[in-house]
C-alpha cells in the first residue's frame, strides 16, 4: 500500500487537494494571442524634439519588450507584426493592398526577436523603408486581414487581441468611405470576440481621438481595465506601460460566490497580484531531436508485477505504530470541511488588524459581472461603505472543494490613476491570511545588553538620514535578470550577456555622504577606544582552551631516535597510532610505499635496523 504523501502533483489535482495559490498553474483551456497592427506611413519615421525615438522606432522597442516577455513568461501564446500603410504588399495571395504581414500569428522565439531588433534605429528605419516602404492607407483592408490571421489558426483561442500603434488621428485623410468601412470591419471584428485597442503616440498637434478611433477601438472590458487613453504616448515608458496593461488577460485563480447573507449570493474572482519569481525548471529532452521528454508513472504489484490502477491502492496514515488503512473516498470526506466560496462572517476596525498578522501575500478580490448579475453594483457599495467607515470584512475562505477553510481580512482599496489616468490601483479588496492560534509563536528573546539613551538617539538620527521610499518595482532580482539575459544572448547569438545592474547593493558613496560625521561618533559611543572593525575578530586561542573537536588541528608528536629504537627492540611499535608513525618517518626521512600500519612498521624497522 501506498504512503499517505507518494503520490504525484497530477494525481492530487485530481483528488481536487489544495495547493498554494503561489504554485497554480496558469494553463488556461485556450492560448492568447496578440496582433501589433503597426502604421507604416512617413509621419511615423519623423524623430521627436531633442532628437527623442520616432513613434516607429518606439513601437518596435515596445514589440520587441512584448516578444521578450512572452517568451519568458508564455511561450505558447501567439503573436503576429503586421504593417498597413506600405508601398508594397505581402499577404496570402496579395488580396490586400498596402498590407504587409511581417510575422504570421505563431509562437514567439529567438528568430523574431532579431528580426525586431533590425527594425529598431535608424538603420531599422532605412530597412523597413528598403522592405515594407510608405503608401497608400486603408485600415479597412488592413483589419479584414488581420481577422483572415484569426481565422486560419486551428488552435483554440481563449483571448484574442489587437492593438493599433499610429500617430495620425485621420489615417485616410477624410475620406468618408475609406473610415466607413474600416468602422464596419472593425465592428465585425469586436462581434467574433477581438478586442482592439489603440496605442496612440505623440505628433505634433495632438491627436483628437473622437474623429475616428473612438469608433473603432473596443469599450474597457470592466472597471478595472484600461479603457481609451485620451493622452498620446510621447515617451517610451508610457507606451511600455500602456501595453503591459493591456497585452494579458487578467486571469484569476478561483470564482467563488461572496455570501453576504442568507439568499445574497455576489460572483467574485480571486487574483494574485505579487507572485515570486523563480528559475524555470530544467526541461530533459532527446539527445536525437531535442524534444521533449515526457514521463509516465506506474504503479505495480510488489510480488505478482501485475499494473495497479488507482481503485486498488489505499490511503495509509502510521499513528502510535499502527497503520491506519482508508480508501480514498474516506480521505475526501475527512478533508471536505465546507463548500468553495467565502462566507462574510462581520466587520472590523482597520486597527483590529497588525502588521504580524502577515502569514503570506494576499489575494485580490474584485467582482465577476458576468457570472452573477449585479455583482459589481453591489460590491462597489460594499467596498465604499468599509472604505468610508475604515472597517475590513472578515470572512471565511475555502478555495477548493478539499481545501481547509482560512480566514481572510478583507482590506478596501479605491481605485487610483496617475497624471496620464492609467491606472495605479484597482478598486476591490485585498483578501489578508489571518493566523489561526497555532500559528503565533511565543518565542524566548536572550537576555542582551541594553544600549543606552545616548546610543538610541544617534541611532534614530543614523535611521533618519539613511530612510528613502521604498518602491517594490525599484529593485529587481540580479540572479533572474543575469539567467534570462544569459539565455537571450544564447538565443540570439550575441557576443556577450547584457551588463545588468545590481540595486540590491547599498551605494556606499551617497550612504557616506548623508551620514557625514555621524558614523564616527556612534562608534565612539557603543565601541571601545581601541575597536577596528578591520582588525582580527578576537585573539588567537591556544589548542584545547575550548576542548578537543574534529575541527581543532592536533599538535604534531615528535619522537627521538633512541626511542623509536627501543620501541623496535621491543617489538612495540604496533602500539604507536598510526599519526604518530606517519610523523617519524617524515622525521627521518623514510620512504614509505603505502600508508596501512604494517608498512609503516616495517620500513621504519628496515630503517633503523641498518
Amino acid at each position: 500500500m501506498a504512503q499517505w504523501n507518494d503520490y504525484h502533483h497530477e494525481d492530487e489535482d485530481v483528488d481536487g487537494e489544495e495547493r498554494d495559490e503561489s504554485e497554480v498553474d496558469y494553463k488556461s483551456t485556450g492560448r492568447d494571442s496578440l496582433v501589433f497592427l503597426v502604421d507604416a506611413s512617413k509621419e511615423m519615421f519623423i524623430k521627436g524634439e531633442d532628437e527623442e525615438p520616432s513613434p516607429f522606432d518606439m513601437t518596435m522597442q515596445c514589440v520587441r519588450s512584448v516578444y521578450t516577455s512572452k517568451i519568458i513568461s508564455s511561450d505558447k501564446d501567439l503573436v503576429a507584426l503586421v504593417f498597413y500603410g506600405t508601398e508594397q504588399s505581402k499577404n496570402p495571395r496579395n488580396s490586400f493592398k498596402h498590407v504587409y504581414i511581417y510575422h504570421d500569428l505563431d509562437s514567439p522565439g529567438a528568430r523574431r526577436v532579431q528580426d525586431v531588433d533590425g527594425l529598431r534605429g535608424e538603420k531599422g528605419a532605412q530597412v523597413a523603408g528598403e522592405t515594407m516602404g510608405s503608401g497608400n492607407t486603408n485600415l479597412g483592408e488592413a483589419l479584414w486581414c488581420c481577422s483572415n490571421l484569426y481565422s486560419d489558426i486551428k488552435l483554440r483561442l481563449s483571448h484574442k487581441r489587437l492593438m493599433i500603434f499610429t500617430c495620425r488621428d485621420t489615417p485616410h485623410g477624410g475620406d468618408s468611405e475609406r473610415d466607413r468601412q474600416a468602422r464596419t470591419k472593425a465592428s465585425d471584428l469586436k462581434e467574433t470576440g477581438v478586442v482592439i485597442d489603440l496605442m496612440h503616440l505623440m505628433k505634433t498637434g495632438g491627436f483628437d481621438v473622437s474623429l475616428f478611433f473612438c469608433d473603432v477601438v473596443s469599450p474597457p472590458e470592466d472597471e478595472a481595465e484600461l479603457g481609451l487613453q485620451m493622452e498620446p504616448c510621447g515617451k517610451l515608458e508610457d507606451l511600455k506601460k500602456r501595453v503591459r496593461a493591456k497585452e494579458m488577460k487578467k486571469r484569476s485563480v478561483a470564482r467563488l460566490n461572496l455570501c453576504l447573507g442568507e439568499g445574497m449570493n455576489v460572483a467574485v474572482g480571486v487574483y494574485i497580484t505579487a507572485l515570486q519569481a523563480r528559475k524555470p525548471n530544467a526541461i530533459k529532452l532527446y539527445r536525437d531531436n531535442n524534444e521533449p521528454v515526457r514521463t509516465k508513472t506506474r504503479l505495480y504489484h510488489t510480488q505478482t508485477g501485475s499494473l495497479l490502477l488507482p481503485s486498488d491502492t489505499k490511503r495509509v496514515q502510521v499513528y502510535a505504530g499502527r497503520q491506519i488503512v482508508m480508501e480514498k473516498d474516506e480521505v475526501d470526506v475527512i478533508k471536505k470541511f465546507s463548500d468553495p466560496g467565502l462566507e462574510l462572517i462581520g466587520f472590523k476596525p482597520m486597527e483590529r488588524l497588525k502588521l504580524h498578522h502577515h502569514l503570506r501575500s494576499a489575494v485580490f478580490i474584485y467582482p465577476e459581472e458576468e457570472l452573477v448579475t449585479g455583482s459589481a453594483c453591489v460590491f462597489t457599495a460594499l467596498l465604499r461603505r468599509c472604505s468610508v467607515r475604515n472597517v475590513f470584512a472578515l470572512c471565511k475562505y475555502t478555495r477548493i472543494r478539499n481545501s481547509p477553510p482560512r480566514f481572510l481580512a478583507l482590506v478596501p482599496q479605491r481605485e487610483e490613476v496617475d497624471d496620464g489616468q492609467a491606472q495605479i490601483a484597482a478598486p476591490g479588496f485585498h483578501g489578508i491570511f489571518l493566523p489561526y492560534a497555532d500559528d503565533i509563536r511565543t518565542l524566548d528573546t536572550p537576555q542582551l545588553p541594553t544600549a543606552s539613551e545616548p546610543q538610541v538617539d544617534k541611532m534614530k538620527e543614523i535611521v533618519h538620514k539613511l530612510r528613502f521610499k521604498y518602491r517594490s518595482d525599484a529593485f529587481e532580482n540580479p540572479v533572474l535578470q543575469q539567467h534570462y539575459r544569459n539565455l537571450e544572448a544564447l538565443a540570439l547569438d550575441l557576443m556577450a550577456p547584457e551588463h545588468i545592474e545590481d540595486h540590491t547593493m547599498p551605494n556606499v558613496n551617497m550612504m557616506d555622504q548623508r551620514l557625514g560625521s555621524l558614523a564616527q561618533e556612534f562608534r565612539d559611543l557603543v565601541y571601545p577606544a581601541d575597536y577596528n572593525p578591520e582588525g582580527k575578530t578576537g585573539p588567537k586561542r591556544k589548542p584545547g582552551e575550548f576542548g578537543s573537536g574534529p575541527w581543532e588541528k592536533k599538535p604534531k608528536l615528535e619522537m627521538s631516535e633512541d626511542e623509536l629504537r627501543g620501541h623496535v627492540q621491543k617489538g612495540t611499535l604496533g602500539k604507536l597510532t598510526v599519526p604518530v608513525l606517519k610523523d617519524a618517518c617524515k622525521q627521518f626521512g623514510v620512504k614509505v610505499t603505502g600508508t596501512k600500519k604494517q608498512e609503516l612498521i616495517d620500513a621504519l624497522t628496515a630503517q633503523l635496523t641498518k
